[in-house]
């Protein structure tokens, strides 16, 4: 950590006392991409452990068994924490680490560890922000079926029990799941990510199961412990047609409808969008008496998590939506190396259509951030597109909370450069930027602005 307190310019048109002195200031990161040790200490194996064996599953077949060797580090990088003047750190809890077969025998190891975290977070005035599930399964349940099997409702009744009752006295807000959407898209549809499943039949019971396992997760935590501020996150995306033609404005709507709606609107007592969506209707064959109630949630927040702007057009071709996606690098756009455009106004349009909805009671943006090319140099990393990327999307967050009181928070993703799932160690989001060979942590510009940023400065 060098030269934390070197000069960067400030050139925004805002301040943080704009947001209010009650405005939730993070950064995140999760267990599996953070913490290493993927077979010690009594942890068992993920499904995110097994698909990083598979061959050519990751790129440069990179290997998350060290990643940032958070399970080592956690005092260093909560300290840094602390250093960027962050009051909050959100981070997981990895399932198989505290129940290595998803249920029955508790690791205690595992358990020590997460007190451990908690403990140095205190010591620091950290405030901690735990999710429950960020996409690492125990290996195995994912053997008797993974998020397909209803029996999913039982294991992850108790993996919170276990976790509640463990940490209630030492976390106030808890998060139930990371992103439903994409770990069921990606990994039960799509098959590209953990645990490389793919089809219809795959999709629709792993999409039912996790929002039933949303409610349980959250009524779960609140009867164990009912102070406790409890929410889960979306994955959002702003979409727009590619042109103003009907086929390519239904396909858009299509798209939107999966990735904004689908998810959100059963937990708020709305229902799966069949309307719009046809084949969500065969979700009835999963669905037994009583699921439309169960499925009900009541958070005190969720979290939006925005990186970008998707433009669709009409493709009889695709299966279930007549729709694709037209790459950034193909549309002549600003975009990031994940090849996602930057696009600042998407998170104030999503901030303003999650808030229209009265079960939305507070928004807090638990992700947002984006991967740029480091340039190295010795005592700082050279980000300044990085720099302008959280400028910019700040101004939108700060436009959206001028029309809606919901939005109360702000999180970067993340705090170090991780393994970043099918991508790697390519892709650096962080804060911090990592040298893999030595461990060493070196602050980016973006986290001397961050910084600078939180102290008013």
């Amino acid at each position: 950590m060098k030269n934390l307190e070197q000069n960067i310019d400030l050139t925004f048109n805002y301040s943080k006392a704009d947001f209010g002195e009650d405005f939730l200031w993070g950064v995140s990161s999760s267990a599996f991409q953070t913490e290493g040790n993927h077979d010690k200490f009594g942890k068992g194996a993920s499904i995110w452990d097994e698909f990083s064996s598979r061959k050519k599953a990751i790129l440069n077949n990179d290997s998350p068994n060290i990643a940032t060797n958070f399970y080592e580090n956690y005092k260093d990088d909560i300290k840094l924490v602390k250093a960027l003047s962050i009051p909050f750190f959100r981070f997981s809890i990895s399932w198989s680490r505290i129940l290595p077969n998803g249920t029955g025998e508790i690791n205690q190891e595992g358990i020590n560890f997460y007190h451990d975290v908690l403990d140095a977070c205190k010591e620091n005035n950290i405030e901690p922000f735990v999710t429950l599930y960020h996409w690492d399964l125990p290996l195995e349940l994912e053997k008797k079926g993974g998020w397909t099997n209803r029996s999913i409702l039982e294991w992850f009744e108790e993996y919170t029990s276990v976790c509640i009752n463990a940490f209630k006295n030492k976390v106030k807000y808890w998060v139930v799941l990371n992103e439903p959407s994409v770990f069921v898209g990606a990994g039960y549809f799509l098959g590209i990510h953990a645990p490389g499943k793919k089809g219809i039949n795959n999709f629709l019971p792993a999409m039912h199961h996790s929002l039933l396992c949303q409610s349980i997760g959250f009524k779960t935590i609140k009867k164990i412990d009912p102070s406790a501020q409890v929410g889960t996150t979306f994955s959002c995306t702003y979409i727009t047609p590619k042109t103003y033609n009907e086929k390519d404005i239904k396909a858009a709507e299509r798209i939107d409808t999966l990735l904004n709606k689908a998810f959100l609107e059963p937990s708020l007592g709305l229902g799966y969008p069949i309307a719009t969506l046809p084949f969500l209707k065969h979700i009835s064959k999963y669905t037994l008496k009583g699921d439309e109630e169960l499925i009900k949630v009541d958070f005190d927040f969720i979290g939006l998590q925005n990186y970008t702007r998707e433009v669709v057009e009409h493709h009889s071709y695709t299966p279930y939506l007549n729709a694709k996606l037209v790459p950034a690098n193909k549309r002549n756009v600003d975009s990031t190396l994940m090849n996602w455009e930057i696009h600042p106004k998407s998170i104030y349009m999503m901030i303003l259509k999650f808030s229209e909805y009265n079960g939305v009671k507070k928004i807090i943006i638990t992700e947002n951030g984006a991967s740029f090319q480091d340039e190295v140099k010795l005592d700082i990393i050279n980000d300044e597109k990085r720099v302008n990327f959280i400028e910019s999307y700040l101004q939108q967050v700060l436009y959206a909370k001028e029309k809606t009181d919901k939005v109360i928070g702000y999180f970067v993703w993340s705090l170090t450069d991780n393994f970043e799932w099918t991508e790697g160690y390519k892709q650096r989001f962080g804060l911090i930027y990592v040298d893999y060979s030595t461990q060493q942590r070196i602050i980016k510009k973006s986290g001397v602005w961050y910084k600078k940023f939180l102290e008013g400065k």
